[in-house]
């Protein structure tokens, strides 16, 4: 199945609500609120990618994040994927595993986190390097995952690669300092983030995976020497199994009232990969339709835009105002403030 035939209608079509961590899935199960939340950012022909979701119990690293891992996870997803789906929407599981960005305060008996290596982010709790051995089963972890996903009702899952996670910490030379299969050259380090992809393919099918990835992107102290051809060795590596999409960051940063160019570019991974193409990165109305009449992408994915204006789409389609996020909001723990309450276009004066 091609979900993404809906990107040949128009531009307006193309907007994509991209995953968002929202910490307000309290003991790792999400609640009746998240039922609300993406209904409410959901139109017929939409495609939502969803926050965060951990693999096991060992993926996650912040408050009240949720997981699939477990069946009772799995019966709560149920009715939120089916709001999505009874409003039209395609809806995809993004799988997270965080590794060394945990802290011994998320880790079962409060063991240190895993990562690739054993080095530590700043301020954080030194992790423990995997051993080769060890390795299979974090695959198989995702694997599972991503069957339990679809058991839920997900019509695919996003496998998280990217801003400083375990399978950044795998690919990125500033974190991954290993010497076995997994360390070292390009194609070692990322061997595992593709072992993974290949293990969710066999699972549940090609045309129901994507990836993200941010091959420029520093975050958690986690850059590449190499950015470019991390990137471009990965869509090109992609192409082998034939999932979906792959969805990328744009080497840019955009903060509170300031944007960043760099003047690195995706165009080389998005001729590369053959399949659909979803770019990220701080894009507004204006540079998200520059983006695709030129070509630079298939689709575009938005978030703080998202997280305040629940009729995105029809709010670009009309050009209409849009409402202001507020960005202390983000990750509280209310689940109506800055969460559920964003007025719709017709309730703005």
């Amino acid at each position: 199945m091609n979900y993404f035939l809906l990107v040949t209608l128009n531009k307006f079509c193309r907007v994509v609500l991209a995953p968002l961590t929202r910490t307000r899935s309290y003991g790792n199960v999400p609640q009746p609120h998240v039922f609300l939340y993406y209904s409410q950012r959901t139109t017929k022909g939409s495609f939502l990618i969803s926050e965060a979701i951990g693999v096991s119990d060992t993926s996650h690293g912040y408050k009240d994040t949720p997981g699939i891992w477990r069946k009772d996870q799995v019966e709560a997803w149920k009715p939120i994927v089916s709001a999505v789906h009874d409003k039209g929407g395609i809806f995809f599981c993004q799988l997270w595993h965080t590794g060394r960005i945990s802290t011994k305060d998320f880790q079962p008996n409060r063991q240190a986190p895993i990562s690739s290596t054993d080095k530590p982010v700043k301020t954080q709790t030194p992790p423990r390097q995997l051993s080769t051995n060890e390795i299979p089963q974090i695959v198989n972890d995702f694997r599972i995952a991503a069957r339990n996903a679809i058991e839920a009702g997900f019509d695919g899952v996003e496998i998280h690669g990217a801003h400083g996670y375990l399978i950044d910490q795998f690919m990125k030379d500033q974190v991954n300092n290993r010497t076995d299969q997994y360390g070292g050259t390009l194609e070692n380090r990322c061997r595992f983030a593709l072992e993974i992809v290949e293990a969710v393919v066999n699972e549940i099918g090609a045309d129901r995976v994507g990836i993200r990835l941010s091959p420029f992107a520093n975050y958690m102290d986690s850059g590449d020497s190499n950015p470019s051809a991390l990137g471009l060795y990965m869509a090109e590596s992609l192409n082998k199994y034939g999932i979906s999409y792959c969805h990328m960051v744009e080497p840019r940063m955009k903060t509170i009232g300031e944007k960043v160019e760099c003047p690195k570019s995706l165009v080389p991974m998005r001729k590369a990969f053959r399949g659909t193409f979803i770019v990220a990165g701080g894009y507004d109305r204006e540079d998200g339709n520059k983006a695709v009449d030129k070509g630079r992408d298939d689709l575009v994915a938005y978030g703080r835009l998202f997280i305040a204006n629940l009729d995105l789409p029809k709010r670009f389609e009309l050009d209409a105002p849009l409402n202001k996020y507020n960005r202390e909001t983000f990750y509280t723990s209310d689940h109506v403030v800055g969460y559920t309450d964003y007025p719709f276009l017709e309730n703005v004066v």
